[in-house]
């Protein structure tokens, strides 16, 4: 049996952030975590409890009682004296990897600037895992994220849902597609309005995405038809990525700011019937119930950035906070590298400060992305037969003091504290 007893205060005595990311140590994957208190984001928080984590699913929760400490030779045992464990944060919307920090154009791949029709490309063929930006993600107890393209294009392609530690992305996707990226307002327009072609207004990003969904339902109603008649079908690679957008599986990740953007956006996902999130959201404040009625869950941000564009001179941290109140669902995102990845539980914690309620804080950095994002059946609370994805935390991450103990990633420990790389 590996037994390690961590004692906050003394773990911080260790100079440097060094990191944990060498390969699978004795026990991961297989181990019990012990003591502290266990926030589930399922209903109840356990203190002193039991994790048990068995081929990286959590086998069992609760407390002392309810999970005996029964570990076999080969499972670890991490016992916190004092602490918070809680699922992994999850950052509802991002670039991470995409754009890359510090490398210019070399690693910039999150517009493709010559065409504001782009529904084709996917992530998962340009992020970068090896940004430091994901280094970054796991010190912060971040253990997943949504990425994807930027908002220069009427329909930028798709986002996926990743893990934050590995090095093939395609070991890391939970889901791919997990949305489409559409965009609404300034961006579109400053992109092509120089170059003398659509979009250079608001009626012509409408009207292109309008455009481009009518053939979407065209192609989908051809393709239905073929194989009805039992005929072949020759597929458009160009717009097959459309087909999970119309069938519901996959949402609209809508680029919204402005008022008329949000209603923009809305009504167009009405008149396809299609799911859809609103992503930065940032005067949905000023319309929280019509939003609260209208239904579609918003990930709100980035707060914690200037308001270097028209479009976002009504940015507050009270957004969140607002609509929660309303009933709308919420997530809050740095938009990395907008606002650095490793801001995120800060960012929850200046929207608690301007008003959003504690638990809807933690909630909305763990269980409302997760949902929001479509993979709350794997990842987002602390429940048996889930991703064994942990993060615990000397107390609330969302206070600027916290620091991070341990990351756990599908039952492995991919950071921990004060040990050297």
């Amino acid at each position: 049996m590996h037994y390690t007893a961590v004692n906050p205060m003394l773990m911080f005595a260790v100079s440097g952030t060094a990191l944990a990311f060498c390969g699978t140590e004795i026990g991961d994957n297989r181990m019990y975590i012990i003591g502290g208190m266990i926030k589930t984001m399922a209903g109840r928080d356990i203190p002193d409890g039991c994790i048990h984590i068995k081929d990286g699913k959590i086998a069992e929760i609760g407390s002392g009682k309810e999970v005996p400490l029964q570990p076999a030779p080969n499972e670890r045992v991490i016992k916190i004296s004092d602490g918070l464990i809680m699922p992994g944060l999850i950052e509802a919307h991002c670039h991470m990897g995409i754009t890359e920090e510090k490398k210019g154009m070399e690693g910039d791949d999150c517009n493709e600037t010559v065409d504001p029709i782009t529904p084709y490309l996917r992530a998962i063929d340009a992020v970068n895992t090896m940004d430091a930006a994901f280094d970054d993600a796991v010190r912060a107890g971040i253990t997943s994220a949504m990425i994807g393209p930027g908002s220069s294009n009427v329909v930028g392609g798709q986002f996926a849902f990743l893990k934050t530690r590995g090095r093939r992305v395609d070991d890391l996707i939970v889901k791919a597609p997990a949305a489409m990226k559409v965009a609404f307002g300034e961006n579109p327009k400053v992109n092509y309005s120089g170059e003398g072609k659509s979009p250079s207004t608001r009626m012509a990003i409408a009207a292109m995405l309008r455009e481009e969904l009518t053939k979407a339902e065209a192609y989908a109603k051809r393709k239905k038809q073929a194989a009805d008649n039992g005929k072949s079908f020759e597929e458009d690679f160009r717009m097959e990525c459309w087909l999970p957008v119309l069938d519901g599986e996959i949402p609209l990740k809508a680029h919204v700011h402005r008022v008329d953007d949000i209603f923009t956006a809305i009504r167009i996902a009405g008149e396809f019937s299609l799911k859809m999130t609103l992503d930065h959201c940032s005067e949905g404040h000023m319309i929280a119930a019509d939003l609260a009625q209208e239904g579609f869950p918003a990930i709100v941000g980035p707060d914690l950035a200037s308001r270097n564009k028209i479009e976002v001179q009504n940015m507050a941290f009270k957004t969140v906070g607002v609509l929660n109140q309303a009933g709308v669902m919420t997530a809050v995102t740095t938009d990395h590298p907008v606002s650095l990845i490793q801001s995120l539980p800060l960012c929850a914690g200046l929207a608690v400060k301007s008003g959003l309620d504690m638990e809807e804080g933690y909630k909305a950095i763990t269980i409302h992305p997760a949902i929001i994002c479509g993979v709350s059946d794997r990842v987002g609370s602390l429940e048996p037969g889930k991703d064994a994805d942990i993060a615990i935390f000397t107390g609330n991450p969302m206070e600027v003091f916290t620091r991070t103990l341990y990351t756990i990633i599908d039952g492995q420990v991919v950071y921990e504290a004060g040990k050297p790389e």
